[in-house]
C-alpha cells in the first residue's frame, strides 16, 4: 500500500475513533447521572433525601434533648412516651428568614390541629441546631410564637449527638455572616416509635398533616 493510501485510511479512521470516544463519554455520563439521580427519579440532593426516607423510613439516632422547660431525656423516649405522631422542623431562635416562615406555618398548623380535634394524634416539635440556644431562648421563642401545649421546642446540647441527629434528618447547616446560618428547611414526619417516615415541603402543611395522621393511625407507616 502506498504512503498516500495509508494516509487516506488513517484520515478516514479518525472520525470513527472520535465518534466512538464521544459515545463512550456519553454512556459514562448517562451512567453517572443514573446513579446520582437514583434512576432519573430525582434531580437534586433534596429530592434524593426525601425519596430515600419515603422508601426507607429511618430510625433516629440516640440523642438527648432538652425542651424549653424540664429535664433532659432521649428523643426516642420523648416520642414514645408522648405517643403521638410528630411534625418536626429545625430552626434557631435568632433566625429572621426561613425559620420565621416555618414558625408562621406552625402557628397555622397549631390552629388547624386544634380546630380539627387532632391534638391527641399529632403534635409539633421545633428543634434548635444553634448551640447558643438555651432553655431561656427556647422559652422566649415559644412565647413569641404563641405556642400551646401541643407545640414543644427542644435543643441538643451535646455537639456530637446534635451533628448525628442533623445527619439522620439530612439537615445541612452553614454558618453565615452576623452569626446567622443557612440551612435547608422542611416538615419532618416522625412516628411514635422514633422513625423519620416522611419529609414534606414547608409550604405544604395539608400534606404534612395527612402524612402525620397516617403515621399516627398506622403505627408509623405513611
Amino acid at each position: 500500500m502506498s504512503s498516500t493510501s495509508s494516509s487516506n485510511a488513517a484520515t478516514a479512521g479518525a472520525p470513527a475513533k472520535t465518534l466512538a470516544a464521544l459515545l463512550l463519554i456519553v454512556v459514562l455520563a448517562m451512567a453517572a447521572a443514573w446513579r446520582i439521580t437514583d434512576g432519573f427519579r430525582v434531580v437534586t440532593t433534596e429530592d434524593a433525601r426525601r425519596l430515600s426516607i419515603r422508601e426507607h423510613p429511618r430510625q433516629l439516632p440516640d440523642a438527648t434533648i432538652t425542651y424549653e422547660s424540664g429535664p433532659p431525656l432521649p428523643l426516642a423516649q420523648a416520642l414514645r412516651e408522648d405517643g403521638r405522631a410528630t411534625i418536626a422542623v429545625f430552626f434557631y431562635a435568632r433566625c429572621n428568614s426561613v425559620c420565621s416562615v416555618m414558625g408562621t406555618e406552625f402557628q397555622q398548623l397549631q390552629d388547624t390541629i386544634r380546630t380539627r380535634g387532632l391534638e391527641s394524634k399529632i403534635r409539633l416539635l421545633s428543634i434548635s441546631f444553634d448551640a447558643t440556644d438555651g432553655q431561656p431562648e427556647l422559652a422566649a421563642y415559644a412565647k413569641r410564637m404563641h405556642a400551646q401545649s401541643g407545640w414543644r421546642f427542644a435543643r441538643v446540647t451535646d455537639a456530637l449527638q446534635r451533628n448525628s441527629l442533623l445527619d439522620a434528618f439530612g439537615i445541612t447547616v452553614i454558618p453565615a455572616p452576623m452569626g446567622e446560618f443557612q440551612h435547608n428547611a422542611a416538615f419532618h414526619i416522625l412516628s411514635p416509635d422514633g422513625r423519620l417516615v416522611r419529609i414534606v415541603d414547608y409550604d405544604q402543611p395539608e400534606a404534612a398533616l395527612a402524612h402525620a395522621l397516617a403515621a399516627a393511625q398506622k403505627g408509623g407507616a405513611s
